[in-house]
């Protein structure tokens, strides 16, 4: 028996979801410690985001749920693209807010980078699969489309 590609990518969307998941739901239930983590960074980004609402717990809850939404669609295979790309976006400021292990000193430095680097790989990951379409869908598509416009052309030329 040999697992062909669909099968495979739909165990990597599921293996990869849960950990958004839960990170989302406990980043709603209990904002505080991450807002705390975070207040620095979200700080410095308010320089080049005014718009960006001054209460960080909010701010905390709204990415949890971001985490919650495109990791259970992403687990369920709805839109799995975008899915991965909405996590891949809520991940970014999560790592830097997060895991700033190079404004840290020692033991907590080094498990820092670990959690960084690893959160980096569930990046990679989530590229991944935001790349993975069939590339010979996307093509025949814009085939057809380019069809559809020459035709239309020659038509207005005739």
């Amino acid at each position: 028996m040999t697992f062909g590609p669909s099968l495979l990518q739909a165990a990597g969307r599921m293996l990869t979801a849960p950990i958004f998941i839960s990170g989302g739901y406990s980043a709603v239930k209990d904002p505080a410690g991450k807002a705390a983590m975070a207040e620095s960074t979200l700080d410095a980004l308010r320089d080049y985001v005014p718009a960006l609402p001054d209460d960080n717990e909010l701010l905390v809850r709204i990415n949890g749920g971001i985490q919650i939404l495109a990791g259970t669609t992403l687990l369920l295979g709805i839109k799995p693209r975008l899915s991965a790309l909405a996590l891949a976006g809520s991940l970014v400021p999560t790592t830097v807010a997060g895991h700033s292990f190079w404004e840290m000193e020692g033991g907590e430095a080094k498990a820092h980078q670990t959690q960084f680097s690893k959160n980096l790989a569930a990046l990679g990951g989530l590229l991944l699969i935001a790349g993975s379409g069939d590339s010979r869908k996307a093509v025949e598509k814009a085939a057809a489309k380019a069809a559809k416009k020459a035709e239309k052309r020659a038509l207005k030329q005739a």
